[in-house]
């Protein structure tokens, strides 16, 4: 990101997609935003007009009219930015566009820098970080559950819930850098046993937040969900049916699929990565090893793990084989395994229930007649923790809040058995302080340029 001084420079861009639309909105935000475009638009005096107000009029090159447009008027500290702001709305044509971004640039505004509008609500108070981040979070929202969570972060849900965790070490960590300042006299300011009891305190609220960004992280980049088992089971049938379109190559030939195919579908609100897998069985082709290898190494990305057999061929002693090899795969990871007996249309229901009995959970479907698919989606949504979501709880998505919350976790661990051995106040303020700097590192409260630069320009230009 350009360094440049924001104090003093106006900014403009596109907010809106770039290329033809039935309309454009164009972005100005600074210092002197409402005066550049009062020297081009014709219709009102910009300058003064109440903020929050639209004026109809055109925007022109001296004597040329470009565009006749909308323009909003958003005054400081009244503004997303907490600057003077305008929105240009054009008619959505790119020759339209570029030309009034060129007759801003000439008269005084530079060209903004991915995330700079949001980087200045930012440095102006308007938000937080976490808050700036979640901004990015609702536009790459691609389901309902992953919308909800930008939102409340957006609106300041998780950042609350710091700022009280900071404020309450804050308070016995100032009184620890006092006992500091009175070294020789030999005083104590902070009750170790009241530290001991808030630092506890602190850690259950830190490991709750910790632990829900296993939660967090697979509701916004979606679950991932492989379908493995042996050639001809009918894994790409059964893809192409959760999908509702043909997706995968079905063909009764062993070996069909050499590949991964992935896809997403949303179910209930919650997004679902499938990956269609080759079929698990040893061969000396080639091509379809390496496909088999593959198979085994999204088992180790997978969160679930969708097992599919053949109801009609398989016996209950292969099955119980198959079960605990991918078990063991799978062993001390947090992924869930589910049994898919497919082709239940080949068999009465007598003999799969004495072939099945004793094998929980495992549910019965035909991919081909499409019977039963629903218990298969029913069964992945209930694997996420949906009812946190619904309680509305706070939830870590961001993998930089996790780092730096574990971080913070960590050092009030060296606090609490720094007070069991009886350390020196001078070393209980270091661990309090570096616990502090973590915390603060999420809101914003702690930042570096280098911080900045790597979260902003991560977001589209224009926002």
């Amino acid at each position: 990101m350009q360094k440049i001084n924001y104090s003093l420079s106006t900014i403009c861009a596109l907010a809106t997609p770039s290329g033809s639309g039935a309309i454009a909105v164009i972005r100005l935000s600074g210092i002197d935003a409402i005066n550049i475009c009062n020297r081009v638009f014709y219709g009102a005096d910009l300058t003064n007009v109440e903020s929050h107000t639209i004026h109809f009029g055109t925007i022109r090159d001296k004597e040329r009219i470009i565009d006749e447009v909308l323009v909003s008027v958003f005054k400081e500290k009244k503004s997303f930015t907490g600057e003077n702001s305008i929105e240009i709305s054009t008619h959505g044509s790119p020759y339209i566009q570029q030309q009034v971004l060129q007759l801003l640039l000439a008269n005084g505004a530079v060209s903004a820098s991915p995330g700079e509008f949001t980087l200045r609500a930012f440095l102006n108070g308007k938000l937080d970080l976490s808050q700036a981040e979640a901004v990015a979070d609702v536009i790459a929202s691609n389901s309902e559950a992953s919308h909800q969570l930008s939102m409340q972060q957006m609106r300041g849900g998780f950042s609350t819930e710091i700022q009280k965790l900071r404020e309450e070490l804050i308070h016995f960590a100032s009184l620890i850098e006092l006992e500091l300042d009175f070294g020789e006299e030999d005083v104590e300011f902070a009750n170790r046993d009241d530290l001991k009891q808030l630092v506890a305190k602190l850690q259950t609220k830190l490991t709750h937040l910790i632990s829900s960004f296993n939660l967090g992280n697979v509701i916004r980049n979606g679950v991932p969900v492989a379908i493995v088992g042996k050639p001809n089971v009918g894994k790409s049938t059964l893809l192409n049916v959760l999908l509702n379109e043909e997706r995968a190559i079905v063909s009764a030939i062993a070996g069909t699929t050499r590949d991964t195919i992935e896809d997403e579908i949303v179910i209930k609100g919650i997004n679902f990565r499938f990956i269609d897998t080759a079929g698990i069985r040893e061969t000396k082709d080639e091509i379809e090893s390496m496909g088999i290898k593959k198979s085994f190494e999204k088992i180790d990305e997978a969160s679930i793990i969708l097992l599919l057999v053949d109801a009609s061929t398989i016996s209950k002693i292969q099955l119980l084989v198959d079960v605990k090899n991918i078990e063991n795969r799978i062993k001390g990871k947090n992924k869930c395994l589910v049994i898919i007996a497919n082709k239940i249309d080949r068999s009465e229901q007598k003999s799969l229930t004495e072939k099945f009995n004793g094998i929980n959970p495992i549910i019965f479907v035909s991919a081909k007649e499409k019977l039963n698919i629903e218990a298969i989606k029913e069964q992945l949504f209930n694997y996420v923790n949906s009812s946190a979501l619904n309680r509305n709880d706070v939830i870590v998505t961001n993998v930089r809040h996790y780092e730096a919350l574990t971080q913070s976790n960590e050092f009030l661990t060296n606090v609490l058995e720094g007070l069991d051995i009886n350390i020196t106040g001078d070393f209980l303020a270091m661990d309090i302080r570096q616990s502090l700097h973590y915390l603060g590192l999420i809101t914003g409260d702690i930042t570096t340029d280098d911080l900045l630069d790597n979260i902003f320009s991560k977001f589209c230009i224009g926002k």
